[in-house]
């Protein structure tokens, strides 16, 4: 039987009895163990949902005991060997993460997650994603794609198959439909997580030891290393390269969405860091605004001490790293739709691999790549 169709036909009925309901739990924190009966809804929702990824992972693990249709299932939580493996330059290919998720790194920072990994009865290497919530579908589908671009090739596959979990019925939805009649994929809708849930109780989630399961289909990501060895970093300069001569010639930005030779790895082009003619320009004429202070190009001179520009492929989104002058962080700026700058979000050491990277590059960026670059792409701030 094919591999997705028999995962299918497995979960039909998805009652998980009380043995996997309580082995799904040792995957969990300990304060995530507590925050599964919280009174807050939303810390309630989170351990919630990382219960019932680690729940979906058990059953498959389960289902696969006595069946010829999957051949590994790749480890993660609390199944995944502690310590990790730390982030560091030059990393290409799978890693498990401090708490046992599954990642794929490229010269030391995470490009991808995958929620579980399997080898199915035919070889192909597919995954799966597990989502609880009906929102951020779109995103959900993007993701899915760029993932199945990069197994593809990092495993030689022309597809990819791929399972999305559910514990809510996103089958109506048309970015859903649409995922769903790509190739090798299938959606398996299951019970609510309140539902699942009924099986447990607060005291039941004690005294349940993050312990790995023997498991003999169970593999470590090291036997499951791409087959193509890349170098992310050398992929990534020769596109980045590529774009910043486009910019330089002043070609329109419609011609960058050119295809190349290159393989779909990169989803974010570091162009590089600015000097300081480079950051009066992009900031001529222009404010950002942080907790409701106004910063201006002179202020953000004097509190950041570095200023990176990057785009987001495929779109070609413009961003900007802000290097603080007196914590060690970088303010994620993009651009809002209806106009003007936003920070979205910080980068700290934590993000080991992506923090490393952003730390090396020294100033490279004129000011005269610097305005065609907020010509082309900053027109809305």
């Amino acid at each position: 039987m094919n591999t997705l169709r028999w995962i299918k036909e497995s979960f039909r009925s998805c009652n998980p009895n009380k043995a996997i309901s309580k082995r799904a739990i040792r995957h969990l924190k300990k304060i995530e163990k507590k925050q599964l009966f919280s009174d807050d809804i939303s810390t309630m929702r989170a351990a919630e949902g990382r219960w019932y990824e680690s729940l979906m992972y058990e059953m498959l693990l389960e289902f696969s005991r006595r069946s010829g249709n999957i051949q590994y299932i790749v480890r993660k939580g609390a199944d995944a060997p502690f310590p990790s493996i730390p982030a560091k330059f030059g990393q290409n290919g799978l890693y498990f993460s401090n708490r046992g998720d599954i990642n794929i790194r490229g010269n030391g920072q995470d490009i991808a997650e995958v929620d579980m990994l399997f080898v199915g009865g035919d070889g192909k290497v597919g995954f799966a994603e597990v989502v609880t919530s009906g929102t951020e579908l779109k995103e959900l589908r993007e993701e899915v794609h760029y993932k199945k671009k990069l197994l593809g090739y990092l495993y030689g596959q022309i597809t990819v198959p791929f399972v999305l979990f559910s514990s809510v019925d996103i089958s109506r939805s048309s970015i859903v439909k649409r995922l769903m009649r790509e190739t090798e994929s299938v959606l398996i809708v299951t019970k609510s997580c309140e539902t699942l849930k009924h099986l447990l109780t607060n005291t039941s989630t004690r005294g349940i030891p993050r312990k790995p399961l023997k498991h003999a289909k169970l593999i470590d990501v090291k036997d499951l290393q791409p087959k193509r060895p890349f170098d992310y970093k050398q992929i990534h300069d020769y596109r980045r390269d590529r774009i910043l001569s486009e910019i330089r010639a002043g070609k329109p930005k419609e011609e960058f969405q050119e295809r190349d030779e290159l393989p779909p790895l990169a989803k974010k082009l570091l162009l590089g860091a600015l000097h300081e003619s480079g950051s009066q320009e992009i900031w001529k004429g222009k404010t950002l605004t942080i907790k409701g202070t106004k910063y201006t190009q002179d202020r953000i001179s004097k509190d950041f001490s570095k200023i990176i520009i990057a785009l987001d492929l495929p779109e070609f989104e413009p961003v900007i790293y802000l290097r603080s002058r007196n914590k060690k962080e970088y303010l994620k700026v993009v651009v809002r739709k209806s106009g003007g700058f936003r920070v979205e979000s910080k980068r700290t050491p934590q993000m080991t691999g992506f923090f490393l990277w952003l730390e090396s590059l020294k100033p490279t960026v004129s000011g005269n790549v610097a305005r065609k670059y907020a010509d082309l792409f900053l027109t809305r701030a």
